[in-house]
């Protein structure tokens, strides 16, 4: 009788580490699918900005609409290659522009980290403004000062907001020009921090 006592309580420890094991897997995908619906939804509010913002264009055009709307129309592309590689459905969260990405913490191993990284997960292209290097954005109130590293060719520029836009970041044609790789029209590898 022992013996069969012995075994029941092998039983149960068996079964109760398989449980543990279970729950502990359960959080794990739970965690990764969280994480995984924040990032659908950010790029879906992203689309859902970028459309809106041709849309304001076509409407009201003026001589850089083209120019815009062609930048813009290359972001929206990439946020498609984004969607697809994350398995969003394109219309999850579309429209609501009160979700936003995620956005990590700076890394504290690199010392060259001056601020608050933020707009994770966003692409940088250029806006089609003259003048002085400066920025547009749908996030950042006009003054806010942003350092924008390509992390291509890792030069990097900071900049003002001067001016408001459908994205998180547009960089003017001087600001672009400063971070930019021959050829390229957009910056797929880029970190925004905000600086001052």
């Amino acid at each position: 009788m022992s013996r069969e006592k012995t075994l029941s309580r092998k039983k149960k420890a068996v079964l109760m580490v398989g449980a543990a094991a279970l729950v502990a897997g359960t959080a794990v995908m739970m965690t990764g699918t969280s994480q995984a619906s924040v990032a659908c939804e950010g790029l879906a509010a992203a689309l859902s900005d970028n459309e809106q913002f041709i849309a304001g264009q076509r409407a009201n055009p003026d001589a850089q609409s083209a120019v815009r709307i062609a930048n813009r129309e290359a972001v929206i592309e990439e946020i498609g290659r984004k969607q697809a590689a994350s398995g969003c459905n394109a219309e999850a969260g579309a429209g609501d522009s009160a979700s936003a990405p995620a956005t990590p913490p700076a890394d504290s191993g690199d010392a060259r980290a001056e601020g608050e990284v933020v707009c994770a997960g966003s692409t940088v292209t250029l806006s089609g403004e003259g003048g002085a290097p400066a920025a547009s954005s749908s996030d950042f109130p006009l003054g806010t000062r942003l350092k924008i590293t390509n992390l291509g060719n890792s030069k990097s520029t900071t900049v003002e907001v001067a001016s408001t836009s459908g994205s998180c970041v547009l960089l003017n044609n001087a600001a672009f020009e400063e971070v930019r790789e021959a050829g390229k029209f957009l910056i797929r590898e880029v970190r925004i921090e905000r600086v001052g």
